[in-house]
């Protein structure tokens, strides 16, 4: 009886969560359009904070991007500053294909990265080797960017380990 109970439990919870999703397409009518090669072009500045599950804010973080397009690739080069000192620099390659969605490689990143732009909102989807100490756990990353305006960009990312989050990410740039 106890086991048909937290079944039930966890299915009705899990169909709750699911229906809160927010579905990228929600996005349809939202200005400015996001437009991501556009605004990456050129230097950015962005600056930001990690917190834990308990909302804890564990680092904070600048970051100076530097944009370039050819064709259909745009290179960010993001140099990190950490506010322990730590540097750090990730180059993506992100490629937009024939039906206006975008995939991305880096480093650190496993596999590859896959994202969708509506409106003002960009999804960004990927698998994050993650330092820790002396080793690195892989950690999935669901990056959610939407454009204010000209020059400015939020971004929150959530970060899951066996699909429970472990930590977020706020990020907010400002095109130079």
């Amino acid at each position: 009886m106890l086991k048909k109970i937290i079944k039930s439990t966890i299915v009705a919870t899990s169909l709750f969560l699911g229906a809160c999703s927010t579905d990228i397409n929600n996005y349809q009518a939202s200005t400015p359009t996001f437009d991501l090669f556009g605004y990456f072009e050129g230097d950015v500045k962005a600056w930001g904070m990690v917190q834990d599950y308990t909302e804890k804010q564990n680092r904070r973080f600048e970051v100076d991007i530097v944009g370039s397009v050819e064709g259909d690739t745009l290179t960010l080069v993001e140099d990190f500053v950490f506010d322990d000192g730590e540097l750090d620099q990730r180059i993506w390659v992100i490629s937009k294909l024939e039906d206006g969605s975008y995939q991305g490689k880096a480093d650190d990143i496993i596999g590859i990265a896959t994202g969708k732009e509506v409106g003002n909102a960009l999804q960004w989807q990927y698998d994050f080797e993650l330092k820790m100490d002396d080793s690195t756990i892989t950690v999935a990353f669901d990056d959610w960017l939407y454009r204010q305006d000209e020059n400015h960009v939020f971004n929150l990312t959530k970060i899951k380990k066996f699909g429970i989050e472990v930590g977020t990410i706020t990020l907010f740039f400002q095109k130079q």
